[in-house]
């Protein structure tokens, strides 16, 4: 049962019905204390004009007894006066309601020698009648007097009030309920039903959803209670959805350095594998080189030999150190340094390609804690990345500060990386570069620095059309 129904049948029609049934005893005990006033008063008036009657009866003067009969009239509400003699034959009258009685009705009175009143109805109409004896002035009984009341007036006028009273009482009743049901609707039902409606979406995952806080004092505070409730859990939430993005990373970088370090022990064991046999053929190219009797065709080619082995040495080694523990040594060092160095390096290769560095620093320049060489790497490569990428005019890098981090971006607008290469950029051997131009080792090394240094790297889809990299980093040492 819905909360209005339920206050209305065990609350307002309850008192509804005591108030009618106190109103209708009201009512009832008004009309008997009215009617029996006027009965009083009808007997009372039959006693007045009694003795004068039984004296005229006594004299026999018929003048006399109409006299005394007429008199009657001058009271209010009596409509008809009648005496009878002992065998119940009417003597004088005046007046309605004559045929009232039955003679054997008005002998009954002589032989009682009481008074007696009733209701009694003729031709429609309805009277209060009182029957009195007359008697001598020795107590002989002469006679009967019948003294008539027509029921009009305050009687009805009683009945009908009842009648009004119940009509109105049910109007009043109706319209009472109609407001208070739509009062209820208006100020209670419907706010709850916001408030309910804003529970069930949240419910249904909608967390963003909050009450609006209007309606009674009550409901306002009802509603800023839910959404402080909303607010406090949508921040849990927050924190745990944050702490759960924490873990993944952690667990990705966990399974990076796992596999970084499987392949720092695999490349130790290839250097001791391969040293060897790399020395030898280093060495007897030399020394083929150094022959006086080569040509020169021959002798690039040797030259050739030697680099390519030297490349394989420094892939080796760059595996070795992607898998190597390694402690960093930090200072507190200016971004503003780091990046004029770095862009120092690659200064020749936005001049050959006519690519423009657009730097975004703060002001005054922020200080971090951390290894300038090594950072000054990571800018070069990616730098160098981005001169090397195809269509590429325009580089941004820009940094700003991120509560206790520095957030830095290197955007271009050249061609991009696919959404399929996105997440393997950083895994060791991979490269979009022609075979030999690359060993795909560049953008691990500068993950395992970032990593070395508690922070975090990721590629995303620059404003500039091209490839985004953003580093966040710690701007005090958390190394526990």
């Amino acid at each position: 049962m819905r909360l209005r129904n339920l206050i209305i049948v065990t609350v307002i029609v309850p008192l509804f019905l005591v108030l009618m049934v106190f109103s209708l005893v009201a009512i009832k005990s008004l009309e008997d204390n009215v009617r029996s006033k006027l009965e009083t008063e009808v007997q009372t008036i039959s006693r007045a004009i009694g003795t004068s009657l039984g004296y005229a009866l006594t004299r026999e003067s018929p003048e006399s007894l109409q006299e005394t009969l007429q008199s009657a009239f001058s009271y209010n509400r009596i409509y008809g006066a009648y005496v009878f003699d002992i065998k119940g034959n009417e003597i004088h009258g005046l007046g309605l309601g004559e045929a009232l009685y039955e003679a054997s009705e008005l002998q009954a009175v002589v032989e009682e020698g009481e008074m007696r009143s009733d209701y009694r109805e003729e031709d429609g109409w309805t009277y209060f009648s009182t029957l009195m004896p007359l008697q001598s002035p020795d107590g002989n009984t002469l006679g009967v007097l019948q003294v008539n009341r027509l029921n009009t007036g305050i009687e009805n006028y009683t009945g009908f009030l009842s009648q009004v009273a119940l009509v109105a009482f049910g109007i009043g009743a109706a319209g009472i309920v109609l407001g208070i049901w739509w009062m209820f609707r208006r100020h209670i039902e419907r706010p709850l039903s916001r408030l309910l409606e804003v529970m069930e979406r949240v419910a249904r995952g909608e967390r963003r959803q909050r009450a609006t806080i209007r309606g009674l004092d009550e409901f306002r505070r009802l509603g800023l209670a839910l959404n402080h409730m909303l607010d406090a859990l949508a921040e849990k939430d927050a924190d745990i959805e944050a702490r759960q993005r924490r873990e993944i990373e952690l667990e990705r970088r966990l399974r990076k350095s796992r596999k970084l370090a499987e392949l720092g022990v695999l490349a130790a064991g290839v250097a001791h594998e391969v040293g060897t046999p790399l020395t030898v053929i280093e060495g007897q190219a030399q020394r083929l080189e150094r022959r006086a009797g080569i040509g020169d065709d021959e002798r690039r080619r040797l030259g050739r030999i030697r680099g390519e082995v030297q490349r394989i040495v420094e892939i080796v080694r760059q595996l070795m150190d992607l898998g190597r523990q390694h402690s960093v040594d930090k200072a507190r060092l200016a971004l503003d340094d780091l990046v004029h160095d770095a862009r120092q390096l690659v200064e020749a290769d936005l001049e050959a390609r006519d690519i423009r560095l657009e730097p975004v620093l703060p002001d005054p320049p922020l200080m971090l804690l951390a290894n300038g060489q090594q950072l000054v790497q990571v800018l070069t490569n990616l730098l160098r990345n981005a001169t090397q990428a195809e269509g590429v005019r325009r580089i941004r890098l820009a940094a700003r500060r991120r509560d206790d981090s520095l957030c830095l971006t290197i955007e271009d607008d050249g061609c991009g990386i696919p959404e399929a290469d996105r997440t393997r950029v950083f895994d060791p051997f991979f490269t979009t570069k022609p075979v030999g131009q690359g060993s795909g080792l560049g953008l691990s090394m500068v993950h395992r620095i970032i990593n070395d240094h508690g922070g975090s790297i990721g590629a995303f889809d620059s404003a500039l059309g091209g490839a985004g990299f953003e580093i966040v980093l710690p701007l005090e040492d958390t190394t526990p």
